[in-house]
């Protein structure tokens, strides 16, 4: 008898593991009618557990949230004494991506610490800085640490020999909804690289520069930790949100999307805090917060 209570426990402790929130499942299904393109969404609370999806499994384009894997594989050279955080790098002109990055400014010959470079491509997702650590880190190096630590899809696809193919398709990354939360859970959780690695890579994702969208929806005074990308055709945001009543991690992206205008109420730009503002008041029902009037001209931030 007391065997058969046990099973029975067990089997219904099994069966609402990662449960799916039907309620807020149904709630972001009718956030994304009429969007103009594809949308996938992973929502985890990390406190009860429960999930919702929509093609959270479903390949999409990373385009600048891949740093973060560039950031893993950095920590991990580190970990192991191949570099080290502060070493200093000599910038060379042959390094700068065409943009507006603050690294792009540099002169040949200047020196800057790896640290910075790394701040850089995670803060203000700075492409010469993001090149340049995958450079010294090896796309393939980057890739066989997503490998090792279970990611079936995410991957670095620029200057990665084989990887050709599906560059042409998805850009400089390839990534799923739920490998994005995935990866954003185990630093938090101080498991990606190491307990030290993750606090800092923590820490830097942390210090968004580009807040005006899922972040403008999330009280200023709650610390979040995020990454932002985008191209023409695709628009994404992937953040933890360390919420007064339990942690929870989101990733939502877009492609093949009609409107590809790079203006501050873009379709999927929209729909990004759309989706931001559900999450929080669902996760927090009584908070009463909302952006502040007259917010949105300090929100310009190119």
């Amino acid at each position: 008898m007391k065997y058969r209570l046990l099973l029975l426990l067990l089997i219904i402790a099994t069966a609402t593991f990662a449960q799916t929130e039907a309620k807020l499942t149904a709630k972001l299904q009718d956030a994304v009618k009429g969007f103009n393109g594809r949308v996938g969404i992973y929502v985890h609370n990390l406190k009860t557990d429960k999930i919702a999806a929509i093609n959270a499994d479903t390949l999409f384009p990373t385009a600048s949230m891949i740093k973060v894997s560039i950031q893993c594989g950095l920590m991990d050279k580190i970990e192991k004494g191949e570099m080290q955080y502060n070493q200093k790098l000599v910038y060379r002109d042959s390094l700068l991506y065409k943009g507006e990055d603050i690294l792009g400014s540099f002169k040949d010959g200047d020196t800057i610490e790896v640290s910075k470079v790394a701040l850089l491509m995670i803060t203000m997702s700075d492409n010469t800085a993001s090149v340049w650590l995958q450079k010294l880190v090896g796309g393939d190096y980057i890739n066989n640490w997503l490998d090792k630590n279970g990611f079936k899809v995410m991957r670095v696809n620029s200057h990665v020999p084989g990887r050709e193919a599906i560059r042409a398709k998805y850009g400089w990354g390839v990534t799923t909804p739920y490998e994005m939360c995935r990866l954003f859970t185990l630093i938090r959780d101080g498991k990606a690289v190491s307990p030290g690695a993750s606090e800092r890579m923590y820490r830097n994702m942390g210090r968004i520069f580009w807040d005006d969208k899922a972040i403008s929806q999330i009280p200023p005074y709650i610390q979040t930790a995020s990454k932002q990308g985008a191209l023409d055709e695709s628009k994404s945001e992937t953040i933890m949100v360390n919420a007064p009543h339990g942690d929870y991690v989101f990733s939502i992206i877009t492609s093949n999307n009609k409107d590809q205008r790079w203006k501050p109420d873009n379709e999927a730009y929209l729909l990004i805090k759309k989706v931001s503002a559900l999450l929080w008041h669902y996760f927090e029902p009584e908070s009463k917060w909302k952006p502040a009037e007259g917010v949105d001209k300090y929100m310009l931030n190119e």
